[in-house]
């Protein structure tokens, strides 16, 4: 299972290269004097649809773009040396479902900003890394929710009037459930010994027949006794033995 967690350049590819991304779209607006923020959600309108693709690109200041690239680089990072082989359609459906979910709850004003996304990685890495019950990826789990726990009170109404409460309710929503029922193979602990076994039944072990309820060791009846070493010495095959008489006087070659 160790296998699973090996840097590649992806863990520093991916995060830089989406933040590059969001700060070059900034960029153009400044330069070209573009407002994108037309191509935001517009919830239950048909032309809002659009902003379910675009809407994570756009910002509407400076501060709003810093306030999101940080979060984005370090769980970006996380997502892709945790679970490389998922990153991409958790981060692809993540952006879908969250930006429907927005569309269709979202009050009549333009939904922008990536910080749906950042609510999708923070509710996907920390339930699945409880679901998985894997301490590494139990430990990431509480080191998310230690970092971002306080953003749960920004799913919430009337918290601040200024930010898309709905964004991110969807964007945690989605994560969930992209947690739950996105197939993702368990990190489990390498079994050594046979009582690690999930279907491992104790009356049928040997050497746990020798305790009795109590845990008191104790010898196994004389019959089961000679029933064991015949089971243990016990042989359907014939041997032969050749037996060699030694001779005690004869003296031993010289090397």
């Amino acid at each position: 299972m160790e296998k699973d967690f090996r840097y590649s350049n992806w863990v520093i590819a991916l995060p830089l290269f989406s933040v590059l991304l969001l700060w070059f779209v900034y960029w153009l607006e400044i330069r070209y004097d573009y407002d994108f923020v037309e191509n935001g959600i517009l919830p239950r309108t048909f032309s809002g649809l659009q902003g379910v693709i675009f809407s994570p690109f756009i910002h509407s200041d400076m501060e709003h773009l810093y306030s999101n690239s940080i979060p984005l680089l370090i769980l970006l990072a996380a997502l892709q040396f945790f679970y490389a082989k998922q990153s991409l359609l958790v981060v692809t459906l993540g952006i879908i479902f969250s930006g429907l979910v927005t569309w269709f709850i979202g009050r009549d004003s333009y939904h922008i900003g990536a910080s749906g996304l950042i609510y999708v990685l923070v509710s996907f890495i920390f339930l699945k890394g409880i679901l998985t019950k894997y301490y590494r990826l139990v430990a990431l789990s509480l080191a998310v929710i230690m970092f971002y726990g306080g953003m749960i009170w920004y799913v919430f109404p009337k918290v601040d009037e200024t930010i898309s409460w709905e964004g991110h309710l969807a964007g945690m929503v989605t994560g969930f459930m992209l947690a739950i029922f996105l197939k993702i193979p368990d990190y489990e602990k390498v079994i050594k010994y046979e009582w690690e076994h999930p279907n491992y039944d104790p009356s049928q072990d040997k050497f746990m027949q020798r305790f009795d309820e109590n845990g008191v060791f104790v010898n196994l009846p004389p019959v089961e006794i000679e029933e064991e070493m015949q089971s243990y010495y016990s042989s359907n095959y014939v041997v032969n033995y050749d037996f060699i008489e030694s001779k005690k006087n004869e003296p031993k070659p010289e090397s």
